[in-house]
């Protein structure tokens, strides 16, 4: 089963642009995993085997289709491998340090099959804007869900 990412955390980003993961995500994450841009400027941290899904879903797109195509060269051209070191930090690159705009301050969020890295200040500003409608639109999303 794909692991189920939850929470939210908020570690120091050091001087080196290295984050401890907490060990709760680490462990479901497991030791390979891939970091890339994902939308609204955050980082995503995705399980191998979650990134090569999405990225071959991504691909049996057909080449004609140049939106297709656009996405996956952003996507894979940001994408690297981690690997925690020993004390369980993961280095975020330059690239994608500048991308979610991420300094010591940040946010790591659980979101099913993948964490979110964000800038905290971006990620307050996001939530706090999408609070509002998050029960209005909770008969769009989960249609079938009864709570």
């Amino acid at each position: 089963m794909p692991p189920l990412l939850l929470g939210t955390y908020t570690p120091k980003i050091d001087a080196k642009g290295r984050v401890a993961l907490p060990s709760k995500l680490r462990g479901q994450l497991g030791s390979g995993m891939v970091m890339a841009r994902g939308q609204e400027r955050c980082v995503y941290l995705l399980p191998q085997a979650e990134f090569r899904r999405i990225a071959m879903r991504i691909q049996r797109t057909s080449m004609g289709n140049k939106a297709a195509r656009d996405y996956l060269r952003v996507f894979l051209s940001g994408a690297v491998d981690q690997e925690p070191d020993k004390q369980g930090r993961i280095l975020v690159p330059p690239m994608l340090r500048d991308y979610a705009g991420l300094a010591d301050d940040i946010v790591v969020i659980g979101v099913g099959t993948r964490a979110e890295i964000w800038n905290r200040a971006s990620w307050e500003s996001y939530l706090s804007d999408k609070e509002q409608g998050y029960s209005d639109i909770a008969d769009d999303v989960l249609p079938a869900v009864d709570f």
